[in-house]
């Protein structure tokens, strides 16, 4: 799905576009930006706030840790939110299946400072404000769609992101950034 999604697509990775945006901008028509909309605008109206996460991996000596990829744990007794068993991942493969070890990770929830990654929106109303003012600059961009989690401040489980991801192209090519019949991506 990924491959097909790309096909005859430039794709840059390992850059801070931030940083050489002008550059950037030149090199394409249409630029979708995925990382944090405050950011993009040079922090115009404040920073919004984020939550983060820590990932502890470890080997297990077994062969299946929990018969799944994704177990959530929604119980405040429990000091982790959710543990991925990357084995369940892959399309069934005897070899990888029958391994007597397997790989878990741990996700952990933890304050967010500007020297962590930004995962998740703090959807309050202070933050929800500040965001609208940066959402008014998004809309006034000419070839610069905002999307993710952090491009539309917006928190979105998988299921919803490659529904929005997938909608959010035709859009696209339907109707384009500039036309009066555009729709809201948020």
């Amino acid at each position: 799905m990924i491959d097909e999604l790309l096909k005859e697509t430039e794709i840059i990775t390992g850059v801070d576009f931030n940083k050489n945006k002008e550059k950037y901008e030149k090199m394409a028509d249409k630029i979708v930006y995925t990382g944090k909309i405050d950011e993009y605008f040079g922090y115009k109206f404040g920073k919004l706030q984020y939550r983060t996460v820590r990932w502890d991996t470890e080997i297990k000596n077994v062969a299946n840790f929990q018969g799944a990829a994704v177990i959530n744990q929604p119980d405040i007794s429990v000091n982790y939110t959710r543990v991925i068993e990357h084995k369940h991942f892959e399309p069934y493969n005897s070899e990888i299946q029958q391994l007597n070890k397997t790989v878990i990770s741990k996700e952990y929830s933890e304050e967010w400072d500007e020297t962590k990654e930004g995962y998740y929106p703090v959807n309050d109303e202070k933050n929800n404000n500040l965001y609208q003012k940066y959402k008014e600059l998004a809309e006034k961009e000419k070839n610069v769609y905002f999307g993710g989690r952090l491009g539309l401040y917006k928190y979105y489980d998988m299921d919803d992101t490659i529904e929005a991801a997938l909608n959010f192209i035709e859009e696209i090519k339907l109707y384009g950034k500039n036309n009066s019949n555009e729709k809201s991506y948020s």
